[in-house]
This record gives structure tokens, C-alpha cells and sequence, in this order.
């Protein structure tokens, strides 16, 4: 756990590879599972929902025709109006142009267990706990200690707790189902409850007897995980402090990793690659032999590539946060048995994400259709910005397009008599691109309209270029 001034940087690695990275700057700090007291600014009856102003900018958007009406109170609360108070936790972060996705189905993480407060005597035991017995013996322990009208989900990491273990959780999370009663006396839109700091979160859900130990930089947050008692006990992790010179990621080898994680082509051992394309809709990941092509028999050429590609696809979901409706291009195989193979060598990968993922399968055109359930932005959006000069396209206009453009602004300019002198201001190349070859369009320009062009060469971006229009006396 990287802490700076500005930016919170948390990596999960196993035997020196980096397998997960999040960042947190403090002017993006993640909203999910904070709870508001929000105020309805709008709502849509035809989609059975509305955008609520819960003070952080953008509204969030929330869908209230899953809500769970019990009492009265609920009913009326399932069908809000503009100007109503709403208790409502977040679900997903705002993404883009799109606000946070709000709910009413509030849920409490801790280590060992999630706490439903609108799920009463509901308990619900992870399918990893594979054990008859175990399973019977954590829904009889916490069934007993569940607060009223509360319900649960077991986590993985519950296996094998004491009574006390899990008694100490539920008291904790008690606490923050108490809150709630509190919002409907605050003047909305307000904070009604905050999650934890982000490394107090990724040492929750990180949490497991898999993790040996927690590295973090920064004395502050190593002495608020120190006061959790999770840590340095017996089969617990440890807790470490860096205060080595180098800084912490490079001690670790992960800074070159974390500089890769976002390259746009990935290379497999085999010689093939992936090229990895986000969008608004969903992620597009591209399977190539690249390299492989035309060693040996081309049918195992290629299923030898297509399921090392699958063990890498999932890699990558998990190292870079892809998620909603992701779909891969493997290199097409002719043979049924060969496709069932990697769909199964794909199902087994992502069984270690810690994030809900299903492979839903092939297309009919041959396309492997995947989804991720949406938490957090995906590491792409959180590092990276929109580019100035393509807008986020990833691609600027050819150099013969913009001088063509440029021409017709140029030649407009004369055609307005009352305009004699036009400057320039572009990169070097482009104005030499501009002007034609030896200056040949400028000078034609000139004698045809009588007027003259002045060129500044400057340090705009290539492809870019500003003109200005002038009426010289002479």
C-alpha cells in the first residue's frame, strides 16, 4: 500500500507478480458503500426510477423497482416524489457522464461476513465452503448473533472463525445499521455514513489466510490497522512497515509492472498477443498468433494460443478492473471440442477473481461473451485522462486532411475582401505541409488574392493550428 500526499496506490502480488492495482486520488476517492440522506431532484415513472442529489456533484441514479416493500413506510418510499428524503447506500462509483448507482438494499462488509439490515434471519454461505458440517455450524453461530431483522452473507474468509471472531464483526457492523435511522432527521443531501479510508478497505477485502503479510509506507496508516487487532496473531497476517529509502513498489518489483498495466497489446509466452480496447459499451479483447504462426501444425498452433490467451484474459480483467459486458476475439477453431477447452481453461481462471465474473460463451459468430460485475472505474479511467488533441478517440487526422482543411479556412479568409493578412500558428512540419512544396500553394494563394500569410511556427500538438485574420493599411 503506496500513500502519498495525493494519491493511495494499493497492489496485490503473488510470488512477485502483480495481480491487482487500484488507485485512489483524494480528489476521486471511491463512494461505494458510503450512505446519504439524498434528495430527489427527479423521477422517471416510465423506468421506475430516479436521480437523487446526494451532494457530490453529479445525481445518482436509483432504481426503485426492485425495492423491497414490507411496510407502509417502505411502499411509499418505493414510489418517491421530487423534494423526498431518501436513505440510500452506493452501489457502483459515477462513471463518465453517469452518476453513481444508488440503492436501498444496504450491505455492510467486514472480514468475514457482509450484514444485510433489510434481510432479517436470511443467511447465505459462500459456495467455497464446500464442507456440510462447517456450513451448518457458521449459520447455527450466526444465527444467534444476527441483530434483529438483519440477515448475512458468509464470506469465504469466515471458514473455520470462532464464535468471538464472528461476534466481534457483527458488532461492529451493527453499529453502522444503527446510522440509518438517523439520516431522516438530516437536511439532505448529506453524508450519512462513510467507508472506511482505502487502505482500511483493501485490508478488509483483501483479508485471508492467503495473504502473508500487508506492506504500507505510511506510520498513520500503519498504526490505525495496528489498533484492529487483525494482524500478528496467530494465523493472522502481518503488518509491516516500509521505511526503506527505495520506495516501496520498486522494493517489491512492481513498478515496472504497474507502468505495463496498461499497454494497450500484451504479449503471450507462446509468440500470440492480446490487444485490449475499452469503450463506452464494453471491452474488446483481441486474440493474435502473432509470433506463433507457422510453427508446426496450424490447428494446435492455435488452440495452444487461444488457451493461454484465456489464462491471460482473466489476468488481465483482474489486473486492469475490466468489467460490465467484456467480449473475446479468439482465433477462430474449427473443431467443437477445441472451443469447449478454452471455455473451460476460461471458466477455471477467473474462479480466482475475488469480483463476480461468468463466462456466458461463444456467439454464434464465434465470440466469447463475459461479464464482470461493475465496482469501481476501470484502471484505465483512473490513471489516465482524456487527450487533448484526439478527444479520447486515440486517433488525430491524417496530415493530408488537416492541410486540406487549413486550404479552405485560408482561401475563405481572402475571399472576404476586407481581410489582407492571415498568420499561421501551427508545428513546423505541418506548415511546411501547409505552404506546399518550396512554398508553391502559399505564393499562388498570395498573387490570386493580393493578400499575404504570415507562418509561426510553435509547439502545438501535431495536427493542430490557430489562424488569425487581419486588415493591414497600405
Amino acid at each position: 500500500m503506496d500513500i502519498s500526499a495525493d494519491l493511495t496506490r494499493i497492489a496485490l502480488a503473488e510470488d512477485g507478480e502483480l495481480k491487482e492495482l487500484y488507485y485512489e486520488s483524494k480528489r476521486d476517492e471511491s463512494l461505494v458503500g458510503n450512505v446519504y440522506a439524498g434528495r430527489v431532484a427527479n423521477v422517471m415513472p416510465n423506468l421506475q426510477a430516479a436521480f437523487v442529489d446526494i451532494g457530490v456533484g453529479k445525481n445518482g441514479y436509483y432504481y426503485y423497482g426492485n425495492a423491497r416493500a414490507v411496510s407502509d413506510t417502505e411502499k411509499n418510499a418505493a414510489k418517491p416524489k421530487v423534494g423526498d428524503t431518501l436513505i440510500l447506500q452506493v452501489e457502483k462509483d459515477a462513471v463518465g457522464s453517469k452518476g453513481a448507482v444508488l440503492t436501498e438494499n444496504f450491505s455492510f462488509p467486514g472480514k468475514f461476513l457482509v450484514l444485510l439490515p433489510k434481510e432479517a434471519g436470511e443467511i447465505g454461505i459462500s459456495r467455497k465452503i464446500t464442507n456440510s458440517e462447517e456450513r451448518n455450524r457458521i449459520r447455527e453461530i450466526v444465527a444467534e448473533l444476527l441483530p434483529e431483522g438483519c440477515g448475512a452473507i458468509i464470506r469465504t474468509n469466515g471458514q473455520g472463525k470462532s464464535k468471538e471472531e464472528f461476534e466481534k464483526e457483527i458488532v461492529i457492523l451493527a453499529a453502522k445499521c444503527e446510522k440509518l435511522s438517523h439520516g431522516m432527521y438530516l437536511k439532505p443531501p448529506a453524508l450519512l455514513l462513510q467507508e472506511n479510508h482505502p487502505v482500511k478497505r483493501a485490508a478488509r477485502d483483501f483479508y485471508s489466510a492467503d495473504v502473508d503479510e500487508y506492506v504500507v509506507n505510511d506510520a498513520e496508516a500503519y498504526e490505525e490497522l495496528l489498533e484492529t487487532g487483525d494482524f500478528d496473531g496467530e494465523n493472522q497476517p502481518a503488518l509491516k512497515l516500509h521505511q526503506e529509502k527505495l520506495p516501496l513498489f520498486e522494493s517489491y518489483y512492481l513498478e515496472s509492472q504497474s507502468e505495463k498495466a496498461l499497454d494497450e497489446h500484451v504479449w503471450l509466452k507462446s509468440g500470440g498477443f492480446l490487444v485490449i480496447e475499452e469503450t463506452e459499451a464494453c471491452v474488446v479483447i483481441d486474440v493474435n498468433t502473432g509470433k506463433a504462426a507457422g510453427k508446426g501444425d496450424l490447428q494446435k498452433t492455435i488452440l495452444k494460443t487461444n488457451l493461454e490467451a484465456a489464462e491471460e484474459v482473466a489476468k488481465q480483467m483482474r489486473l486492469r478492473n475490466l468489467s460490465g459486458i467484456i467480449i473475446i476475439d479468439f482465433i477462430d477453431m474449427a473443431d467443437e471440442t477445441a472451443q469447449k477447452e478454452v471455455t473451460k481453461r476460461l471458466e477455471a481462471a477467473v474462479k480466482k477473481d475475488r469480483i463476480k465474473t461468468v463466462v456466458v460463451g461463444m456467439t454464434e459468430l464465434g465470440l466469447m461473451q463475459v461479464t464482470r460485475k461493475k465496482t469501481r472505474p476501470s484502471l484505465k479511467r483512473q490513471m489516465t485522462t482524456k487527450c487533448r488533441a484526439c478527444e479520447g478517440t486515440g486517433r488525430l487526422p491524417s496530415i493530408e486532411w488537416t492541410v486540406t482543411k487549413m486550404r479552405r479556412e485560408a482561401e475563405s479568409v481572402f475571399a472576404h475582401t476586407i481581410y489582407n493578412q492571415l498568420t499561421v500558428k501551427a508545428d513546423q512540419r505541418l506548415l511546411n505541409a501547409f505552404a506546399g512544396q518550396d512554398g508553391a500553394w502559399k505564393k499562388a494563394l498570395e498573387e490570386k488574392s493580393g493578400g499575404t500569410i504570415r507562418m509561426e511556427g510553435t509547439e502545438m500538438g501535431f495536427g493542430q493550428y490557430e489562424m488569425e485574420k487581419e486588415k493591414i493599411k497600405r
